[in-house]
């Protein structure tokens, strides 16, 4: 049933009218069983129920039946063989009544779980309604008894699927530990071609110092974000999807869509950074033996293709196969430190020293300190964009998070230890490095100088002193060996060679597998949640693991396209700043979450500050310009860019991100500051409580108010439910509040229940708004019924008019020609208009009695078959060029030129030109009145296109229009004995809704004057988009039914909608500054 629907079948048995409310629809008999709420459980009932079961049954003079009754449900076990694993960890399914109530329970986990366990059905608490109307009847019990029943039978149909073949055989997912799914797989990804191939160079250009501040800067931002990772993984279960799904779950769709697809694709090119990597150092080893297949450049290109397809055929076995190969990785490279620790003690072979290396020398240590004096400008930084991709591997754990036994606790120990040894291998071996090897060697064996002829004159540089003689490499004569030239010092260094080769190829191919299995894990999450169109296809998963496969080609094709650029340090900056871009938001999250102060921000990690977070995502903002501004810029562009859809779209989720808790935070401090603000005319805005009833069925009223209060003012929409104690469930009211969202009216919805339209309105007007943000206007609808609704209906609509009045708000009433309420349009699909023949005069006039709802809606642009969500009223559609026509007959302060003044910033209402007609006075000349009305118009800056005078008011009106007037009001006369029986008592009594002869003459000239006044607006405003006219202020001791009279005669015979409006006769324009 869509929401148009249920607002029907909650009004079936109702007359609905134009006000926002419904009479009563008496109370109906509710089926107070639990139907549904409860479930059986798995497991037999605690030992402390049988034993309290057997103690009554041993007491003497006990009712066995009622105690009986009393107990709960009995509960039915399930044992199904080889399902132990998938019940693993799970708590006993057991219901336990609470002390208060059989129907009550105790707290459980399964209460508070979105998902329920193999063979385990969904469990949910009692609602309040059921707790409520518990054992109201006899047959409440017997209904408890049948929802059990229906249970038992849900489970055995469980039951039967699990003792079914297929549920035998099925093997349980995969799921990984802290350390080969956390901290193995970081340190093999951080452990990458940076650390065999570019770390001596680095060490070489930098020296030891600044390459140790390198390092340590890195390490920096990586474990300030591993401890914003680690607080965000805390706070609550973290499902697939890794730095995305942290991301978007804390900050909300709006930053995590577009940092889930920079991830995504910042990942796949990672594994195309150490798929060039692997082909490089394969490329060199051809190179070493003559076994070239093209040349350099397209050598690293083949290998590299080849490579991250072998990759790919890997991950496309499972993630079973994938951890098997990292852990032999993780092994070899054990082998492959150790060997090159023991390699830097040895002795050097005269090799090795034509090479650059002399094992551990003071000279060498102290020479390397210092950057090396050749080197550019900016070279810092651009030794850190090629170092920063060894320290992007951090989030490898976090990355697969759904393939995780405890993501909570996995990774934030298996991410913090990684850093932690990683961090010291690599300070390791760069001073190692930096104290073995010099930065130039030719490598040539006659560049040793011959035994005691050190001080040879023409020699230069730290290797003269050990024997060699590397001058020319300090002369503009490239050098193939050393630290700054040699890309493969480690192997050169190490024990044996080969071992370091190996090294190499499995830290590679390790860390190029983890990324080409991260990108399709986050970007399968990205898709699933549909926040982007077109990728909903690779959303889909195979097998046990849920593997992405689709995506594992969308990786694959991404990484092929970089490898082609075949040249390592081109890729690299790509990777450093957009993994940075991620680092920044993953901090930012954290500090975001932990300044809203949210209730729900409650990590079971406590290692981190929201201040430390900050700093983190602020340095890794200004690396991204330091390294590149280029590349920021384009990265921070297409973020905007796919934020800029997001929120044009606006996802209907809700993860309850701290964003939502921000803007609660923003709202209730501008609510409590605003409460210190005085008033003042310059900012006066009319907020505006709309009795709309549910919204759906009054959308012209929704709409007009919304125009000119969007953006600008508060507007309330409220429903009073009379006589119905028992309001619209909260996912209706949320329905009603979604409508207006898609009807893009920015409004609240406010239900309430009154006894009458009188008292609703009167509470809400007392308590709705908070603070400042408090309606000063009452909007209605007109009563087209008045003339045949109930006496205390007519009274009761009034005198909402006279309290608004009383508690001095200002008071709008909107007519339109075919009513507001399209109650019957949803009723009935085929609903005829105006008939034959008929005018739309007369139908407005003399047939006026029907109510709103008996109304077509020819004016709203309705069609058949049209869905009730797109009606399309008078006010979504464009004016053109006609009038608003202010017939401002009596000052109220401004509030009848400030409405059409915000009406025509809007828009629909832009070309259309606003008229004023005023009424002259007899002292003063037309052409001085009109003048004058000129001069105010022009201080109060408003747009007025005309100003014209009414000079023929005092006209007495036609006699057809006289006599329509008369017969109106010719049900409510009394006649002649009972006006003798009545007495003058009024506002408020029973028969204030009759009309006596001495009341009708007393208001004699009012009512001429309204009638006459209709003639010359259905004379002047034939063609206007809209009427405004100024709403009579209704004296003490004016029947109700006269005063209706008067409205219907002011507004009868309008083509267009017309507005009765009436300020609180306060101002609210000014022509001061001050």
């Amino acid at each position: 049933m869509d929401l148009p629907e249920k607002l029907l079948a909650r009004r079936d048995t109702t007359r609905p009218s134009s006000m926002g409310h419904k009479l009563s629809r008496g109370r109906e008999n509710v089926d107070t069983s639990p139907r549904g709420r409860f479930s059986i459980s798995e497991e037999a009932p605690p030992r402390y129920i049988a034993h309290e079961e057997n103690d009554v049954s041993k007491s003497p003079g006990v009712n066995h039946a009622k105690c009986t009754a009393e107990l709960p449900q009995v509960v039915v076990s399930i044992e199904a063989s080889g399902d132990s694993a998938a019940r693993q960890g799970s708590s006993p399914d057991v219901r336990r009544p609470s002390l208060y109530s059989t129907l009550d329970e105790v707290p459980q986990l399964d209460f508070y779980t979105n998902t329920t366990f193999l063979g385990r059905q969904r469990r949910s608490r009692p609602t309040l309604e059921t707790l409520r109307k518990a054992f109201d009847d006899g047959d409440t019990a017997s209904n408890a008894e049948s929802a059990g029943n229906e249970g038992l039978s849900d489970i055995q149909e469980v039951l039967h699927s699990v003792d079914g073949t297929t549920t035998k055989t099925a093997k349980p997912p995969v799921r990984f530990g802290w350390v080969t799914g956390v901290m193995i797989r970081c340190m093999l990804n951080i452990w990458g071609v940076v650390l065999f191939l570019r770390l001596s160079w680095i060490t070489a250009k930098a020296g030891i110092i600044l390459t140790w501040v390198i390092i340590l800067l890195s390490v920096v931002i990586t474990s300030v974000t591993a401890l914003s990772v680690s607080a965000i993984s805390t706070n609550g279960r973290v499902k697939s999807g890794g730095a995305y799904f942290m991301i978007s779950r804390t900050l909300g769709p709006e930053i995590g869509g577009p940092i889930g697809m920079v991830f995504s694709f910042a990942n796949a090119i990672a594994c195309a950074f150490h798929s060039v990597g692997f082909a490089e150092t394969v490329g060199t080893l051809l190179k070493e033996h003559d076994a070239v297949m093209v040349d350099e450049l397209n050598d690293v290109r083949i290998i590299g293709v080849i490579t991250v397809t072998l990759l790919l055929l890997i991950s496309l076995a499972g993630m079973e196969w994938e951890a098997k190969t990292q852990v032999l990785f993780f092994l070899m490279l054990m082998v492959t430190f150790a060997n090159y620790f023991v390699g830097t003690f040895l002795p050097p072979t005269p090799q090795k020293q034509a090479q650059g290396f002399f094992s551990y020398q003071m000279d060498i240590f102290v020479d390397n300190l210092l950057p090396d004096k050749r080197n550019a400008a900016g070279y810092f930084f651009e030794m850190f964009s090629i170092f920063f991709p060894s320290a992007i591997g951090i989030l490898a754990g976090a990355n697969i998070s759904g393939d995780l036994k405890d993501p909570a606790h996995a990774i934030p120990k298996g991410t913090l230890m990684a850093i932690l040894f990683t961090t010291l291998s690599y300070l390791a071996i760069s001073i190692t490095l930096g104290s073995c090897v010099i930065r130039d060697a030719t490598g040539a064996l006659e560049d040793q100088l011959i035994m005691n002829m050190t001080t040879y004159e023409g020699c230069e540089g730290l290797a003269c002193s050990f024997g060699w003689n590397f001058t020319r490499c300090l002369h503009d004569v490239q050098c193939q060996y050393g630290l700054s030239n040699d890309h493969q010092v480690l192997r050169m260094v190490s024990g044996f060679g080969p071992l370091i080769i190996a090294g190499l190829f499995a830290a590679s191919l390790s860390s190029a597998l983890a990324f080409l299995v991260s990108a399709p894990k986050v970007f399968q999450c990205l898709c699933r949640d549909k926040i982007y169109p077109y990728i909903g296809f690779f959303a889909k998963g195979y097998g046990k693991n849920d593997e992405p496969l689709r995506a594992y080609i969308l990786t694959y094709l991404i990484a092929l396209a970089f490898i082609l650029i075949g040249d390592l340090n081109k890729v690299a900056p790509v990777i450093s700043n957009f993994f940075l871009c991620s680092y920044a938001l993953i901090n930012f999250s954290c500090f975001h979450a932990s300044i809203t102060n949210s209730p729900g921000w409650r990590p079971s990690f406590r290692y981190y500050n929201r201040w430390v977070a900050l700093f983190g995502a602020v340095v890794s903002v200004v690396i991204m310009f330091l390294l590149s501004w280029q590349m920021a810029l384009i990265t921070l562009c297409l973020i905007l860019l796919l934020l800029g859809y997001v929120t044009y779209k606006k996802p209907e989720v809700n993860w309850g991100s701290s964003m939502q808790a921000n803007k609660y935070n923003m709202a209730l401090s501008y609510s409590v500051s605003l409460s210190g603000v005085e008033d003042h005319v310059k900012n006066y805005r009319p907020q505006c409580l709309v009795l709309t009833g549910p919204p759906p069925l009054r959308p012209a009223l929704v709409d007009f108010v919304g125009s000119f209060t969007k953006n600008i003012s508060l507007m309330i929409c409220g429903d009073i439910l009379m006589d119905d104690k028992s309001a619209l469930p909260h996912h209706s009211a949320d329905s009603l509040v979604k409508w207006l969202n898609r009807r893009k009216v920015r409004s609240f919805y406010a239900q309430l229940n009154g006894d009458s339209l009188r008292d609703g309105a009167r509470a809400l007007l007392q308590a709705s708004g908070l603070g400042k943000l408090k309606p000063n206007t009452l909007i209605m609808g007109f009563k087209s019924n008045w003339r045949e609704c109930s006496p205390h209906s007519l009274d009761d609509y009034v005198n909402t008019i006279y309290d608004t009045f009383d508690r001095n708000y200002g008071v709008c009433i909107l007519r339109l020609m075919d009513g507001l309420d399209i109650t019957e349009e949803l009723l009935y699909e085929d609903n005829g208009g105006l008939e034959q023949g008929e005018s739309p005069e007369q139908q407005s006039c003399n047939n006026s009695t029907e109510d709103d709802s008996d109304q077509d809606s020819s004016q709203q642009g309705h069609q058949d078959n049209v869905p009730s969500d797109q009606i399309t009223s008078v006010f979504q559609t464009t004016q053109g060029k006609k009038t608003i026509d202010v017939y401002w007959i009596s000052d109220d302060g401004g509030l009848t030129l400030l409405i059409p003044y915000l009406l025509t910033r809007r828009k629909h209402w832009r070309n259309c030109k606003v008229r004023l007609f005023v009424v002259g006075q007899q002292q003063t000349s037309e052409e001085d009145h009109r003048k004058e009305m000129v001069c105010l118009l022009q201080r109060f800056r408003l747009d007025v296109h005309d100003v014209i005078v009414i000079t023929d008011s005092e006209r007495p009106p036609l006699t057809k229009n006289l006599k329509r007037f008369e017969s109106s009001i010719a049900p409510f006369r009394l006649s002649g004995e009972q006006e003798e029986r009545t007495t003058p008592l009024r506002a408020g009594s029973p028969s204030s809704w009759r009309l006596s002869d001495k009341e009708l003459d007393a208001f004699k000239t009012k009512s001429e004057r309204k009638v006459r006044l209709n003639e010359i607006i259905r004379r002047n405003s034939t063609h206007a988009a809209l009427v405004i006219v100024s709403l009579p202020v209704p004296q003490s001791g004016c029947p109700s039914s006269l005063y209706m009279a008067w409205l219907e005669a002011l507004t009868c015979g309008l083509h267009c909608p017309a507005l009765l409006i009436r300020g609180n006769q306060q101002n609210v324009l000014t022509f001061y500054c001050q």
